[in-house]
This record gives structure tokens, sequence and C-alpha cells, in this order.
């Protein structure tokens, strides 16, 4: 069995940077903080973690690895521009021994894959909600449209 676990980066403020540059809000903070105190309730890690490089991914990252022990880690720039095939690769990608995958990331696509993966209606994850998946076989190659069952929305 393997566990997914897609994070939708927390509430990120406007300001005079770059869009890539936005820094969480308080609030922004404050629901991931929450989220990642949940989902510790019943997983105290998760074995690897892909992330956008933008800054409020990055800070959400780091909010709910304060938490969650995430045990390897990288950064990923397609998270960034948003290629929902790319991300299916990126899963595929990982070896067998990974039994947890958390990927921190931005809407539309985090919240696209969590629908194509779940074979569910379109589900708006909210800045700094997350959603679960469980896979019921052993191999990430076999991620696929629908192949997963939706087991939880944490906001």
């Amino acid at each position: 069995m393997k566990k997914l676990f897609l994070l939708r980066h927390g509430e990120a403020g406007f300001g005079e940077d770059t869009d890539f540059k936005r820094r969480l809000t308080l609030r922004g903070k404050s629901t991931v903080l929450k989220v990642a105190k949940t989902v510790l309730k019943t997983q105290d890690s998760i074995d690897f973690m892909f992330c956008s490089p933008a800054t409020r991914t990055l800070e959400t990252a780091e909010i709910f690895g304060n938490v969650v022990l995430i045990k390897a880690r990288q950064e990923v720039e397609k998270i960034y521009t948003g290629d929902l095939n790319q991300l299916i690769v990126l899963l595929e990608s990982l070896p067998d021994s990974v039994e947890s995958c958390l990927i921190v990331g931005h809407n539309p696509t985090i919240s696209l894959l969590l629908s194509l993966l779940s074979e569910s209606s379109y589900i708006n994850l909210q800045p700094g909600n997350l959603g679960i998946i469980e896979f019921d076989f052993g191999m990430w190659k076999m991620v696929s449209r629908g192949s997963g069952t939706l087991l939880e929305i944490i906001a």
C-alpha cells in the first residue's frame, strides 16, 4: 500500500515581489500548522517529499516538516510551472521502498492531481489544505488515473 499526501501551499500575501517570491501570511502559516498537527495524529513521518521551489511552498514544507518528520526531500521546478503529467512522472520515479510521499504544490495542478488519481469530481483544495490518497498496490509505477482512493481532506 502506498500513501500520497497532496498539500496546497498556505495562504500567501501579495506584495511588490514576483509571484515566485510570495510569502505566507500569518493565517497561511496557522492553517498549515493546524493541518500538520492533524496529520501527526495518524502519521508521524513521511518517507519522501517533492516541493515546488517557490517561497510560499518552501515555507509550507518547513512548517509541515517541523511537525511531521520528512525523511527525504527534493525541490522540483515543474511543480511550480504546473505540469500535471510531470507530477505523475515524479510519482512513478519513486523507489518502491518509499511507502508515503508528500507533494507541496500549487493550484490548479495539485487539485487536478488529487481529482485525477482518485477519479473524483474536481476537488478544489483551499490554501493550506491537504488531501490523502491511498493506493492498493506496492509499486509507484502503477499510479494512474483513478488508481487511488481518496481517504480524507484535511482543512
